[in-house]
């Protein structure tokens, strides 16, 4: 008899000491789930912050993207005379003059070595060389003088593609045509005064009335001699060539669309 109940006292005391170990084995397990939520919850928050951390910055990006395309279209007349100048010239064709620019270095230069650059102008500021079956015309810049050679017109759309042995830094061409309001700068040498610059703004892209194609018309003072001079934006890119004024009007001038010649001479 007392053996059994030793028996049975023995064996309450293992049960009761698995019973209290199976607690302690559920408490901690719920331990364990408690700290696996935490460490889940404290994962989130930590994601949920990278993500906001990673919008401010994207959002930041985007306002800096803003501020230097603002800097970049802010225009500065000075800043872009001072880059497009170097690159403009008075073409003197007989008796007449007018403007012209380079564009691009020639692909085919001489093999000696010499550098040759395509330059533009309006066809009516060489026509009177081109019809008497002349080629070769004067380019002027900074007290020197070029000669330059007519390499191909197209008149009805008033533009001319030159060719001198020398190189020159060309203008880049803008891909697009401007829009109306832009800002825009004109460089020639009206009544032969070289190196003039004025500004204005694009006034409207118009269809032409003589033929397919379209011209800008802009607000920029512009004078005889000035027919064949870039007209630039505030990115320093040449849109136009400039070619025409109104007769009886001030403030409308017109310019053939860089894109035009860029597609009729493949220099651009």
């Amino acid at each position: 008899m007392a053996t059994r109940v030793l028996r049975w006292a023995a064996a309450t005391g293992v049960t009761a000491a698995l019973i209290a170990l199976a607690a302690v084995v559920g408490v901690q397990a719920g331990q364990i789930d408690q700290l696996r939520e935490d460490l889940a919850g404290a994962q989130r928050s930590q994601q949920e912050a990278a993500d906001g951390t990673d919008q401010r910055l994207d959002s930041l990006d985007g306002r800096l993207a803003a501020v230097e395309d603002d800097a970049e279209q802010a225009f500065d007349p000075p800043a872009v005379a001072a880059a497009v100048l170097p690159s403009v010239f008075q073409v003197i064709a007989d008796d007449f003059s007018g403007s012209a620019f380079a564009v691009t270095m020639s692909g085919d230069s001489p093999s000696d070595g010499t550098r040759r650059t395509n330059v533009l102008t309006a066809f009516h500021v060489v026509e009177a060389v081109w019809t008497s079956d002349g080629r070769s015309v004067q380019l002027e810049r900074d007290g020197k003088r070029y000669t330059a050679v007519i390499a191909d017109v197209d008149q009805s759309r008033d533009i001319a593609l030159l060719k001198v042995d020398t190189g020159f830094a060309g203008l880049p061409a803008a891909a697009d045509p401007p829009g109306a309001g832009e800002s825009v700068l004109v460089v020639g040498a009206p009544l032969g005064l070289t190196q003039t610059i004025t500004t204005g703004v694009v006034s409207a892209v118009r269809d032409r009335t003589d033929g397919p194609g379209s011209v800008i018309q802009f607000d920029a003072p512009v004078n005889p001699g000035n027919s064949g001079g870039p007209v630039i934006n505030t990115r320093k890119e040449v849109v136009g060539i400039a070619n025409a004024k109104a007769r009886d009007a001030e403030g409308i001038g017109l310019a053939v669309p860089i894109q035009t010649a860029c597609e009729t001479f493949h220099v651009c």
